[in-house]
Formats: C-alpha cells, sequence, structure tokens
C-alpha cells in the first residue's frame, strides 16, 4: 500500500529517470572500497548456494546489471515507473517489478540475497524497522543482506541537485550511522559480518557506509509492525 511518502519519491523519480540514467549508466560513481563490498555479497551468495538476489530500490539498473554480470540470479524492483522503464530498456535481459521496500512481493523465505543500495535514504527513522523486517522476512535462513548508504547525522534537502540539471522535484534523504543501521539489523533477526565506512571523496557531501549482514538462522524474523 502506497504511503504520502511514497507517493512524494515516486513523483520525484519518475520526474528525473531519463537523466539519472544516462548520467549514472553503471558503477562510476561508486569508489573501490564500495564495490569491494558488492563483491564480498556476491561471494557470500555464491558460497551459499546462490539463488535469487533482489535489488531492492534498483533504480534504473544499474547495480542489478553489477550483480547479474557476477553471476548473480538477480531481480530489481523499484516504486517509480519512470525509473523501471529506464531499468528494462537499458538491461530487457532482467527483470524488474514495482514495489515497495516496507512491503516487499515475495513469500518468506523466497530470496537467498536482497541489496538495498543506497534505497533506504528516503525513509525517515520511523519506517526503518519495517524495511529491515521486510528483508529478514524474504530472506531464508542464512540469506544475505547488503545495504549501503549516506553515513551520518540529518537530512538533506537534495531538490537542489537536481534542479541544476532543469527538474522541479522536492526530495530528501536521511542519513544514519553505521551503528544504528546496524542495530536496525540486530533487531530484525540479522547479524552483521563486516561494515565499511569510508570518508567523502571528491564530489561527496558526506561519508559512505556498507554493511553486510545474514540471517540468523536460530531466531525468526520480526514483523516491523508493532
Amino acid at each position: 500500500m502506497a504511503t504520502p511518502d511514497h507517493d512524494h519519491v515516486r513523483r520525484a523519480y519518475d520526474t528525473v529517470a531519463a537523466d539519472y540514467a544516462a548520467r549514472l549508466p553503471d558503477t562510476r560513481a561508486e569508489a573501490p572500497l564500495d564495490l569491494a563490498m558488492v563483491d564480498a555479497f556476491v561471494a557470500a551468495v555464491t558460497d551459499s548456494g546462490g539463488g535469487r538476489v533482489l535489488d531492492a530500490g534498483c533504480g534504473a539498473g544499474r547495480m542489478a546489471r553489477y550483480l547479474a554480470d557476477r553471476g548473480c540470479e538477480v531481480e530489481g524492483i523499484d516504486l517509480s515507473p519512470g525509473m523501471l522503464a529506464m531499468a528494462r530498456r537499458d538491461h530487457p535481459d532482467l527483470v524488474f517489478a514495482e514495489g515497495a521496500l516496507s512491503s516487499l512481493p515475495y513469500a518468506d523465505g523466497e530470496l537467498a540475497a536482497v541489496m538495498l543500495w543506497y534505497s533506504i535514504i528516503h525513509t525517515s527513522p520511523p519506517g526503518q524497522a519495517r524495511i529491515f523486517a521486510e528483508v529478514a522476512r524474504v530472506l531464508r535462513p542464512g540469506g544475505y543482506l547488503l545495504v549501503g548508504f549516506q553515513a551520518g547525522a540529518g537530512t538533506r534537502d537534495v531538490s537542489a541537485a537536481y534542479r541544476a540539471h532543469g527538474h522541479e522535484v522536492v526530495l530528501e534523504r536521511h542519513l544514519f550511522t553505521a551503528e544504528q543501521v546496524a542495530t536496525r539489523i540486530a533487531d530484525a533477526g540479522l547479524q552483521e559480518v563486516a561494515r565499511m565506512v569510508r570518508r567523502a571523496e571528491e564530489g561527496e557531501r558526506d561519508d559512505q557506509a556498507v554493511l553486510l549482514a545474514v540471517r540468523n538462522a536460530s531466531r525468526p524474523p520480526t514483523t516491523g509492525r508493532a
């Protein structure tokens, strides 16, 4: 079920979709350390027997492409029909569907892994527990999560960045510390495996963080609906 926040984010990304796909067609925005964590995620999934991998908040599909090129059985979901149109155009061999992080369209334990690559950043702190509970629900025991995000505190208004490219949108992103995200992951029944926090590089305003976690086979996932 869509919420006002969902509608807000969907409208913004529908507006910028074509320009976003043109400016970020691949992993050129990622630092080597970022990609090293993605590669560790791929290796963990492969070593655990493989299976379906979800790029949750896939945007125009660039990270789904990266995973697929490394042997993952990947599919993507996103709120924005505009971004999904770009993903299907640029990656016609991959599967993409519309969906929300807070209500993943998958059965319990159906997936081997989930990637949240800068897709939690538009959800305010009160909504974070629901996202990680949904991830834990759809992961099989021993399944992996990779989550990337800007590290810090507070909220950034990123509308001006898009306005500079001719897009009149209203869009905010929320910052979280690695420890805050680790706590939310643990509360959902996932166990942290590794984390990477690096300083902002040229062109970045904030530090960047990536956490790798696994669903604890001995603990059932929470609902996140309290």
